[in-house]
């Protein structure tokens, strides 16, 4: 059987479920302890909307009613109360064309970042072909930004430091930002990504 994504014109409850089965996936690894992290994904384009898991809930619980629909700006449109992170996901869209952003606070992307502020370089790793990159080409550098409240502070720093060779970046002693074509990309690209900073912990 062929696994459901989304993307533009996808409905809101249709995105809604993606979104919880996604959440379920990285709760059941320890990566969204608590009510911490969400999840979003493009349902349309122009104008830009995206359907953004609501604020406040245990993320392994959620159902295709737990999201909000937000503007390109990360204000609500429709739904609940939104994360205040979801104009962060709005930016990230719209400076990398993404159609999914992952963020989830996992134990190994604030560890790694407190070692290497300055940003984490990963190289010939047959895991770097899981984010499109050659193994043995160069090396390939996660960034690490300072934390702020404030979305447009923090969106600022994101663009400034991001990586197009990197579909992430970490938000020190906060956690990691992913994102991808679609939920599943961005869910592979958030699995490898954290793979790899696991890997760097065993190293040390």
């Amino acid at each position: 059987m062929t696994e459901r994504t989304t993307g533009p014109g996808t409905g809101l409850a249709e995105a809604g479920a993606v979104l919880a089965r996604e959440a379920a996936r990285f709760a059941s690894f320890g990566w969204m302890r608590g009510t911490s992290g969400n999840l979003s994904v493009v349902t349309n384009r122009d104008p830009l909307r995206l359907a953004v898991t609501a604020s406040g809930l245990d993320k392994g619980e959620l159902t295709a009613t737990d999201v909000v629909l937000v503007d390109a700006a990360g204000q609500a449109v429709s739904g609940g109360r939104p994360s205040a992170e979801a104009a962060l996901h709005a930016r990230v869209v719209r400076l990398t064309g993404a159609g999914a952003v992952v963020h989830v606070h996992t134990i190994a992307s604030v560890a790694v970042a407190e070692r290497c502020p300055e940003g984490i370089v990963f190289r010939d790793l047959e895991m770097l072909k899981g984010i499109g990159r050659p193994t043995h080409a160069g090396e390939v550098v996660l960034p690490v930004i300072g934390n702020s409240q404030d979305m447009a502070v923090l969106g600022d720093r994101l663009e400034a430091a991001r990586d197009p060779d990197m579909p992430a970046v970490v938000v020190a002693g906060h956690g990691l930002y992913v994102w991808g074509a679609d939920p599943r990309q961005a869910r592979h690209h958030t699995e490898v990504v954290e793979w790899m900073l696991q890997l760097h912990l065993a190293r040390r």
